[in-house]
């Protein structure tokens, strides 16, 4: 037996996240597919993260143990033979036997992608949120800062999160325009359910003067969902890096 890490990454536009449900296609029972055609048996595709419907992967990791004898360096270009156009495996190696893509996880990156333009862009649906208002990316770049460092994030977590230990350290955060994109950068060592899209939607909320401007620090203090802001549209968020 061994222990393979595989690194992908997808548009989640058409799938159901990464975990496998009983009632809609994932990316988990995709690569479980593929999987399944070069070594001939069901196996067990742990994942990094669990991404939501409609979210995308920039750099996903997940490590299986097999005692598939396809060379390491030779597993991409057969996974990909089998994979939908939307899913790329990229990288593959040998990993501890005891190595876990979830619990062995330091840390994530992850990337808020929005399209400012006037009118909406065919190129960018599904891939940006698209939003045609005033958006002050300086001025959302400094209050993103509030965010950074250890917190408990429960004001940033959706209802429904089975994970009572709520205490996460955010390492930076950046807001940056790149033309019509707006690009919300974020890293830490995990997020809680839909924290990245609430952050994402407090910031617009600020903009919008639904939120004053300084009181993210109060809202993390509240502990209380109420007065975060909304969440986003899953379709501009991207898991972007994961370190191990």
């Amino acid at each position: 037996m061994r222990n393979l890490l595989l690194t992908l990454r997808y548009d989640g536009s058409r799938y159901h996240g990464w975990q496998i449900q009983p009632n809609g296609d994932t990316v988990q029972q995709r690569m479980c597919d593929a999987f399944f055609k070069i070594s001939g048996k069901n196996e067990n595709i742990i994942g990094c993260s669990r991404t939501d419907a409609g979210v995308h992967a920039n750099m996903f990791c997940c490590n299986v143990r097999t005692d598939c004898t396809v060379e390491a360096e030779k597993i991409p270009d057969a996974l990909n033979f089998y994979l939908p156009s939307d899913i790329a495996v990229y990288g593959c190696t040998e990993a501890d036997y005891d190595f876990h893509a979830r619990y062995d996880c330091k840390g994530k990156e992850y990337v808020y992608l929005i399209y400012n333009g006037r009118y909406r862009n065919p190129f960018y649906e599904n891939k940006a949120l698209f939003y045609p208002y005033e958006i002050d990316a300086f001025m959302l770049d400094n209050e993103a800062k509030s965010f950074i460092g250890k917190h408990d994030f429960s004001a940033f977590c959706s209802a429904g999160s089975e994970v009572k230990d709520k205490v996460r350290e955010i390492y930076n955060f950046s807001v940056e325009r790149k033309d019509d994109i707006i690009e919300m950068k974020v890293s830490g060592n995990g997020f809680l359910y839909n924290m990245v899209r609430i952050m994402a939607g407090t910031l617009l909320d600020v903009q919008q003067g639904k939120i004053e401007k300084g009181e993210i620090s109060r809202i993390i203090e509240s502990f209380d969902r109420n007065n975060a802001g909304s969440t986003v549209n899953g379709c501009g968020l991207y898991l972007n890096k994961v370190f191990y």
